[in-house]
């Protein structure tokens, strides 16, 4: 899954392809690459983030599910919205992917409509203070509960676990610690049933253990990744397709033998 942040203040990315120029080429390029899935944002989620509205998001989202709708890809949203799910699902989107997990009024209710995949991500508060002092009783027993419970509220609601992913939502409200808990034991998600997605590329805590600026993560995105696919992880979301792509081949060529 590669990242496309049409936003002009995502913690890596930022302001990069906030044009559909942009944006456009920028996918086209990250599908040459071996992206499966593109994953457009038009809200950044990075600790301390502004909200924006509704009507700004659908006019950074929709035109470019438009523009690259024809491309040999699935497409994926980032939002939590409603209004934006329906309307980008409506312009050809393929996924959902909702750091709330179909919290707000209405998600739940678009994604039964449509029918469509949905990942399903923990996250401890919100954007803007998620970060300011997380505490947990057990943090794998206590994202694991969260997404069990939304996986059966989903079901109740007639979305199906044959369409339903999970992500233990990897600096969302988590120390560095927590974090590193739960890439660790990773694997304990596959229990629940689904495909785990694991979105740490260049991540702050990558900077926390390297000391490494944003920019700088590539070799600690591609290590952590790697651990990821040993742990059972379905879908990689990253920012460097490339070379991810081809650290899940040789992972892959090893589990051949």
């Amino acid at each position: 899954m590669g990242v496309l942040n049409v936003t002009p203040d995502s913690f890596s990315d930022g302001s990069q392809y906030n044009q559909q120029d942009k944006a456009l080429a920028r996918a086209q390029q990250m599908i040459a690459e071996g992206a499966d899935i593109i994953d457009i944002g038009g809200e950044s989620t990075r600790p301390g983030a502004k909200d924006v509205s509704v009507e700004e998001e659908l006019e950074r989202v929709v035109p470019l599910v438009e523009s690259i709708r024809s491309l040999d890809c699935k497409i994926s949203v980032d939002t939590s919205k409603p209004e934006v799910m329906k309307a980008a699902l409506k312009a050809g989107a393929h996924m959902i992917n909702d750091v709330r997990a179909l919290s707000e009024p209405g998600a739940m209710e678009v994604v039964g409509e449509f029918q469509v995949p949905v990942c399903l991500m923990h996250m401890q508060g919100q954007p803007r203070t998620m970060q300011a002092d997380p505490k947990y009783q057990d943090v794998i027993n206590d994202v694991k509960t969260f997404l069990s419970q939304r996986i059966i509220a989903c079901e109740k609601f007639g979305i199906t676990k044959d369409l339903i992913c999970i992500d233990p939502g990897f600096g969302f409200g988590k120390t560095l610690q927590h974090n590193l808990l739960l890439l660790t034991e990773l694997d304990e998600f596959n229990s629940l049933d689904v495909p785990v997605l694991a979105g740490l590329s260049r991540k702050s805590m990558l900077g926390q253990i390297t000391g490494r600026d944003v920019d700088e993560r590539l070799a600690a995105s591609l290590a952590v990744a790697l651990i990821a696919l040993q742990k059972g992880a379905k879908i990689i979301r990253v920012h460097d397709v490339k070379e991810t792509a081809d650290t899940k081949k040789v992972f892959l060529a090893t589990q051949q033998n």
